[in-house]
């Protein structure tokens, strides 16, 4: 099932919106605090983004832009704003298309399916895993907190996403070490220790100090 985050601040246009996809079997969430729209983006991991221009706090061009610093997912543009400026100035912060309210509700269901197929044809889940801020981007090997970004070996990631994707559980070292092979590259446990160290040293570069928590005798969780 697809899942669709509605960024727009006139209820009764977001719940009209809402009940629609719903009724095509998409799982939709609308933004519920527009201070919080990148937590709230990265807990729900969207297929696609609809996203008004006009919002409290900041516009829809300055979380279009935050979106596109940790993921490709589509963002569509849905505003009376709809002046050639503003189309362009969608495109240019990486939106993939815009639609002009007033609208057909069927023309923006057909737009957003035909959005998704062309995204999702040969592409699986959301490459984007967040925890305690701490966003990793999967497809671009890539941790980011707190406006700082580090580059990650293929190692390095790999151990980060089997952990990020059992937050607050501990991960045992060979459940780890399995992610590792996965490639039929040899690690064994000295090997994964020298990962973890050199994986740590970088994440508290970037201020994540005891992100990696260790269990003695039983393996890691953050």
């Amino acid at each position: 099932m697809y899942k669709i985050y509605i960024v727009e601040d006139d209820e009764v246009i977001a719940r009209t919106i809402k009940k629609q996809l719903e009724g095509w079997d998409y799982e939709v969430r609308c933004t519920t605090d527009f201070s919080k729209i990148m937590q709230e983006f990265t807990e729900f991991e969207p297929h696609l983004v609809l996203m008004d221009v006009k919002l409290p706090f900041y516009n829809g061009y300055y979380w279009c832009g935050e979106i596109r610093k940790v993921s490709k997912v589509p963002v569509i543009f849905v505003s009376s704003a709809s002046d050639n400026m503003n189309i362009v100035m969608a495109v240019n912060m990486g939106g993939d298309d815009f639609i002009a309210k007033p609208f057909d509700m069927d023309v923006l269901t057909a737009k957003i399916q035909a959005m998704l197929r062309r995204s999702y044809y040969f592409v699986g889940q959301s490459s984007v895993l967040e925890h305690k801020g701490a966003m990793l981007n999967l497809t671009e090997a890539t941790l980011i907190f707190k406006e700082e970004k580090v580059e990650l070996t293929k190692n390095e990631l790999k151990i980060l996403q089997v952990l990020m994707e059992n937050k607050d559980k501990v991960v045992s070292r060979d459940i780890i070490m399995t992610k590792l092979w996965e490639d039929d590259s040899y690690v064994d446990e000295n090997t994964l220790s020298v990962n973890i160290n050199r994986l740590r040293k970088k994440l508290e570069a970037i201020g994540l100090e005891d992100f990696i928590i260790t269990k003695k005798g039983i393996g890691y969780r953050v």
